[in-house]
């Protein structure tokens, strides 16, 4: 009889849980349904109508990258003939050699650099630095290298991004060459600066090699207090290591001129014909 009373409970406990367990059951299954709903044709479209515009955006992108290369090897070309004619530079020919390297490089800036700016006009300039930071680099390069030959100063990045203003148009953001960029441009700078100081010391000119020797001097003295808060910079790191290397020669040339070429390099490029390198005349023929 006992058993009988249990089994009738239990077997009503389990019908009165059964409804609620089964709406349990229907609610789970609905939230799957609703989950899984199939994508219509209008969602469809709409994807396929996104991908294709960032298809074209990569497209374009890619197309420009090209042409900015094509740009950039122009300016880099061209950049590297200015600095070549600056270091033809003498006592004899120094306004004649410099005025010619300024056309120049006011070349460069209305024919090649000009092309730079109106692709990247308006834009990201950081995404597609890759493609012609070395072009500014060679662009800066040459730009204070002839600075510094005509009035012995240093070409600020105000000045230089002054003059690519006119190239672009004022109603849309115009190029600026970055910081980073210029300071890459400025430690090749000090390495030309060492041949240039180098080719003076052979010409007799001793007083502009030991100018070129303090202005390298501050360039690398002001550099080393900049470079440590540059988030750890690994191309500006080993520029650094080259431009103490230019420092180091530049100072041991003049130092080897005061020391041992006191008696003979104020005579070199001497038109005098009794004078020899070593001091002794030449054997007549």
């Amino acid at each position: 009889m006992y058993s009988c009373c249990c089994y009738r409970l239990s077997s009503s406990l389990i019908m009165a849980s059964k409804p609620h367990r089964l709406h349990q059951i229907a609610g789970a299954s609905s939230l799957l349904s609703s989950s899984k709903k199939p994508r219509t044709m209008s969602t469809d479209a709409a994807m396929k109508e996104e991908f294709a515009k960032h298809t074209d955006y990569l497209n374009q992108l890619n197309d420009k990258r090209e042409r900015i290369v094509k740009a950039s090897r122009d300016v880099t070309m061209n950049s590297k003939k200015v600095i070549f004619q600056v270091h033809r530079i003498s006592k004899h020919n120094k306004e004649e050699v410099l005025a010619k390297a300024e056309n120049d490089l006011a070349s460069v800036t209305d024919q090649y650099m000009s092309r730079l700016v109106k692709e990247l006009r308006g834009t990201d300039f950081w995404k597609l630095r890759r493609a012609y930071t070395f072009a500014v680099q060679e662009y800066v390069e040459a730009a204070t290298l002839c600075r510094f030959c005509k009035t012995g100063t240093l070409l600020n990045l105000a000045e230089i991004n002054a003059s690519l203003l006119g190239l672009s148009d004022h109603s849309v953001e115009p190029l600026q060459i970055n910081v980073l960029d210029y300071l890459l441009g400025l430690a090749d700078l000090t390495g030309e600066l060492m041949r240039l100081a180098i080719g003076r010391i052979s010409d007799g000119e001793v007083e502009y090699a030991e100018k070129i020797c303090r202005f390298v001097r501050d360039i690398y003295r002001e550099l080393t207090l900049l470079v440590p808060l540059m988030d750890d910079n690994t191309e500006m790191k080993k520029k650094m290591e080259v431009m103490l290397q230019s420092v180091v020669k530049i100072e041991n040339a003049c130092f080897s001129v005061h020391v041992r070429g006191s008696e003979y390099i104020p005579l070199l490029g001497s038109s005098d014909p009794d004078y020899t390198f070593l001091g002794i005349p030449d054997s007549e023929s």
